[in-house]
């Protein structure tokens, strides 16, 4: 059985990672999360990462572990605070690169929104990026697809259903976001 943290969200330039792994990178690089315990407190599911995209400590260290042998993220040096000596993050240079092109991708797939693009909008709005340019860009992406979908001969498959009215979601969900978007900008 494989592992939730192990299987990447959508093949693509980041398919080398895991979305645990984004996620994490994101919070070092962008949020400037610099330690593992505050990484478990943002992703716990009583968190405020957490009610979009959760993950457990144990994972979270595991998915810092491979960053760090994969060069995006470094340790630098200990801190004490409450408890134990909290041990540093840092992103690379590379790292910073990686997380920057990750946030400004669109999702390859429909069922990706509920997950991965929800966790980079509320990376880039807690880090004052506009997301109006990957709004728009995910509208695109998905443009065909989901007009297939949503103009598809309703049949009696259970499955066909839940794909229609999810596409329609979708679509409603990126036009609401990009009028929320542009209104956060301008008023």
């Amino acid at each position: 059985m494989a592992r939730p943290s192990a299987v990447p969200a959508a093949a693509g330039p980041h398919d080398d990672l895991s979305l645990a792994e984004r996620v994490c990178l994101g919070l070092v690089a962008v949020h400037g999360v610099d330690h593992g315990w505050a990484l478990g407190t943002l992703l716990a599911p009583a968190g405020p990462l957490g009610r979009i995209w959760s993950l457990s400590r144990p994972l979270t260290y595991r998915a810092l572990d491979g960053l760090v042998a994969k060069g995006l993220v470094a340790r630098r040096g200990r801190s004490a605070g409450r408890g134990r000596e909290r041990v540093l993050l840092e992103p690379t240079p590379a790292g910073r690169r990686r997380a920057a092109a990750w946030l400004d991708e669109p999702v390859e797939h429909l069922r990706d929104v509920r997950t991965e693009l929800l966790v980079k909008l509320w990376l880039r709005e807690q880090a004052g990026l506009d997301s109006r340019p990957l709004l728009e860009r995910q509208e695109a992406a998905f443009a065909d697809r989901i007009g297939g979908l949503v103009t598809a001969r309703p049949g009696d498959d259970v499955v066909d259903l839940w794909r229609r009215e999810s596409a329609r979601a979708v679509r409603r969900f990126l036009a609401d976001a990009l009028a929320r978007e542009s209104h956060r900008r301008t008023g």
